[in-house]
């Protein structure tokens, strides 16, 4: 009986081990947990569904992810453009909005095909240390995220109502508990409700844009690139501000994990339709989000450009100018609308992405009422002291300020992403092609090379640049 259990054991050591499931290969460890696992694959995608209704089901992550591409961190920049340079940085955004793309694409990949979100990603892959340091610097981006959303909504509802910026700004916290009932409802609430948001800021400018009749051929023409972009040291210094607010950390986190509270089968087709439709609805999202970047900046070409007030980069200015010079009294009432909702929908997704990002790096679980609240007080507290020591009049610096520190963490979110998406061992059949490899570490290059050329004209004395630059031949930035 001895004899026969030692063959038994035998045979059975000698049988090798199943092999892991492809999302798991090149990974150091199992998935411990989905990623926002409340609303994970809850969403169904039925195989016997036409194409049509699958996309249907497939769109609203796209929509979440568009937020961050207009909100109020990109308003200044954009109207800055318009007003100094007329028409001619519209292909800026264009280009801005293709990198976004490419970027957006590689981050539903990763979720789909890996099940997990950037920031499990980035906690499996390396060290405990550097995981670490990255999510500091990925919540500082978050903060300064919802410093930008939480001033932006403000500021709408003192233009709107004339209520103080300190009250606004605490106003923005009920936020967390909008969230929470939305999100206890179901996933498609918030979707809805982001849509709502969007439709309703489209509309806004959609009215404006017909208000100011901006010249057809001088947008078309801005569209075009020229090297005057380059050459010129004035144009290239606002090309930057508007690469650097465009492009966002945080949504590369939120998109790898949204796309995953749908359902769809687990098998190679199953995802590589998932990836279709996800693309889809992405690239329709980032389309409209290029409508309303381009639209800000076209409004404030065709009304301030050509009529002596090229110094307006402030959203306060350009809502006391739109009516008096369009003579349309409800344009400026339009504006203000448009800015609230961008600057609340931006916080709808900032505190899921400041979800995401807390319980990937650290994969801890804590109450989600407790970690939004967290959140949310990050960013209103600075706002809050900056206004309340320093003035109302302090406001546009800190949106700049929160664009500055963005800025320094792009790089870190995007790196990562290409790094994985570009393993054969992480991703198997769904490598990175080397098109796409190559698309996507230059766009990956020309974001880090761009932001840190505007940290170091931020940060660097006044003597340096001029050393600097000097040397190089070049003008000082304005």
């Amino acid at each position: 009986m001895a004899t026969q259990t030692v063959e038994i054991l035998n045979d059975v050591q000698a049988v090798p081990p199943p092999p892991e499931p492809p999302a798991e290969r090149g990974w150091r460890h199992k998935r411990v947990a989905a990623s926002l696992p409340d609303v994970f694959s809850s969403i169904r995608v039925s195989e016997s569904w036409s194409n049509w209704r699958k996309l249907l089901a497939f769109v609203g992550p796209g929509l979440l992810v568009a937020v961050g591409y207009m909100d109020p961190g990109n308003w200044a920049t954009d109207l800055a453009g318009g007003a100094r340079l007329g028409y001619l940085l519209l292909s800026v955004i264009l280009i801005s909005n293709i990198m976004a793309i490419v970027l957006q694409h590689l981050s539903l990949k990763l979720g789909i095909v890996t099940g997990r979100d950037l920031a499990q990603a980035c906690r499996d892959h390396f060290s405990k240390p550097v995981a670490f340091s990255l999510w500091i610097l990925c919540e500082l981006a978050i903060s300064a995220c919802d410093l930008a959303e939480v001033v932006g909504s403000a500021i709408g509802l003192q233009l709107l109502f004339g209520i103080p910026l300190i009250w606004g700004c605490i106003i923005t916290a009920s936020d967390v508990l909008l969230v929470l009932y939305l999100q206890g409802k179901g996933f498609r609430y918030i979707e809805a409700l982001v849509f709502t948001l969007i439709i309703t800021i489209g509309g806004c400018f959609a009215a404006e844009l017909i208000f100011s009749k901006p010249s057809l051929s001088g947008i078309l023409l801005g569209f075009v690139p020229g090297p005057r972009i380059v050459t010129n040291q004035g144009m290239l210094y606002v090309s930057i501000g508007i690469l650097g607010a465009t492009v966002m950390p945080h949504n590369l986190y939120l998109h790898s994990s949204v796309v995953q509270t749908r359902k769809f089968e687990q098998t190679s087709v199953g995802k590589r339709e998932a990836i279709k439709f996800a693309t889809i609805d992405s690239t329709g999202a980032l389309m409209f989000a290029l409508f309303i970047n381009a639209a800000i900046l076209i409004l404030a070409a065709a009304v301030f450009h050509w009529s002596g007030h090229q110094d307006v980069a402030e959203i306060r200015d350009a809502y006391k100018l739109l009516s008096p010079l369009l003579g349309v009294s409800i344009a400026s009432a339009l504006f203000a609308i448009a800015l609230l909702a961008s600057g609340q929908n931006s916080t709808l997704t900032g505190t899921l992405a400041g979800q995401i990002v807390m319980e990937g790096f650290l994969n801890i679980r804590i109450k989600p009422w407790l970690r939004r609240l967290i959140t949310r007080l990050i960013a209103i507290v600075p706002a809050v002291l900056v206004i309340g020591f320093a003035g109302e009049s302090k406001t546009t610096e800190l949106l700049v300020a929160s664009q500055v520190v963005l800025s320094m963490q792009l790089g870190f979110a995007v790196w990562p992403l290409m790094r994985f998406t570009s393993e054969k061992g992480k991703l198997g059949e769904f490598t990175n092609k080397p098109s796409l490899k190559i698309l996507g570490w230059t766009t990956a290059l020309i974001i880090i090379t761009l932001n840190v050329k505007l940290l170091f004209d931020t940060f660097m004395p006044e003597a340096a640049l001029k050393a600097v630059y000097g040397t190089l031949g070049l003008p000082m930035p304005d």
